[in-house]
């Protein structure tokens, strides 16, 4: 597979700053439809808060999350990619450190993008070889 993470990133990113209550993050993955929002700005990412880090450090443990801050219940480290690297290692890094989305970054280290998983996987499933051949046959069989 010759695509890059840039292929199939997004560029739009929302970033939440650590001193935001827990409640904040949460209406706004909730408005985004997303998982997770990176903590800090492009040039200094202090982490990524998801929405296990909520349900099991805020929920779980009955604590206010219009008091408690995103920089308390973030995880850290961040496991970041470039926007050079290929899909397959990004998807390498997200397997081998159990997350689901990346941060991307660019030769400097700001970060430019966010992959996800069902990035990764759509990019794969749509170049595959062995996948396209298959469909091909598939259709051509009807």
């Amino acid at each position: 597979m010759s695509a890059t993470v840039a292929d199939v990133m997004s560029r739009d990113v929302e970033f939440i700053p650590g001193e935001a209550p827990v409640q904040e993050a949460a209406v706004l993955m909730g408005e985004l439809d997303v998982g997770a929002l990176p903590v800090g700005t492009p040039d200094a990412l202090d982490g990524v808060v998801t929405d296990r880090d909520i349900l099991y450090r805020v929920v779980a443990q009955g604590l206010d999350p219009r008091t408690l801050r995103v920089s308390e219940v973030l995880s850290r480290p961040v496991v970041s990619c470039t926007e050079t690297d290929p899909v397959r290692t990004a998807l390498d890094l997200m397997a081998a450190h159990h997350v689901r989305r990346l941060p991307v970054r660019d030769a400097g280290g700001r970060v430019v993008g966010w992959v996800t998983l069902a990035d990764l996987s759509r990019a794969l499933l749509l170049g595959g070889d062995a996948l396209q051949t298959s469909l091909k046959r598939l259709t051509e069989e009807a």
